[in-house]
């Protein structure tokens, strides 16, 4: 994460969010998905995976190749055919998705949520299979029962593959209200170095200043949502401080480069 912790950060889940704490004393708060929306996630899911396994069927009848015409023919083949398809189809659709899309199936995306690490950082293809492979797990005894049960009692709404994972299944819009409020901030009045103003660059104490680089150098490395969240944190802070006017930190990244630019002169 950003910067260069020494050591784990601290996390404090609420009842209904996850915080993270960096040594920076940055807080980044994400919305945890219950079970209610999790399950609005898996219908459409199973949706689609319906229609795509129904999809595959007709093409099989078209070609004269139907499931008992193939296994008849085909013996036990057929059958370990079909069950290793099954099997990639429901158990590697999720991981599939969840690693192209960083924590995002179809179903996650129209709903609004996404799989994140426990310490607020994209997931990678590793977690996406891990967490997935558990559904096999969580799936009992039948509709989900261990996973909806998991969820239910942990901190951080969690099932059994989360657990192995380390991942946590989080509400995205809020997140996105936050982008869209900054990319909307492109109508806003000028900034106080557009301006002619200066910004007070030189009361940044070191280690304000060392956060500040930090993040303009490893921006473009963090999940976007993380990142404009880090951004508006760090704007607010620094600007508080230094008694800038709540106007002039809009868009925070671009306050935070003239910041940075007018420490470094």
């Amino acid at each position: 994460m950003l910067p260069e912790p020494e050591g784990s950060p601290d996390l404090s889940p609420g009842l209904d969010k996850l915080t993270i704490e960096t040594p920076e004393q940055l807080s980044l708060e994400f919305p945890l998905a219950g079970v209610g929306s999790r399950f609005l996630a898996l219908l459409v899911d199973s949706m689609i995976q319906f229609l795509v396994g129904a999809a595959a069927f007709l093409v099989f009848a078209v070609l004269g190749m139907t499931a008992e015409a193939f296994v008849r023919h085909a013996g036990i083949w057929a059958l370990a055919i079909l069950g290793l398809a099954m099997f990639v189809l429901y158990y590697g659709y999720y991981a599939f998705f969840e690693a192209v899309w960083k924590g995002q199936t179809p179903g996650k995306r129209y709903i609004g949520l996404r799989v994140i690490k426990e310490d607020g950082a994209p997931i990678t293809g590793y977690d996406a299979v891990t967490r997935n492979l558990l559904r096999i797990v969580d799936q009992l005894p039948g509709v989900y029962g261990i996973g909806i049960l998991s969820v239910l009692v942990s901190q951080r709404s969690q099932r059994l593959g989360d657990f192995v994972a380390g991942t946590v299944v989080v509400h995205e819009k809020p997140l996105q209200g936050l982008t869209t409020a900054w990319r909307a901030a492109a109508e806003r009045p000028a900034t106080a170095e557009e301006s002619g103003q200066r910004l007070g660059a030189e009361r940044l104490t070191a280690e304000e200043f060392r956060v500040l680089e930090a993040f303009l150098e490893r921006r473009h490395s963090l999940n976007a949502e993380v990142r404009d969240r880090f951004a508006w944190e760090i704007a607010r802070r620094l600007g508080k401080r230094l008694e800038v006017a709540e106007e002039a930190r809009r868009p925070p990244e671009t306050f935070l480069e003239a910041l940075a630019r007018e420490r470094r002169r």
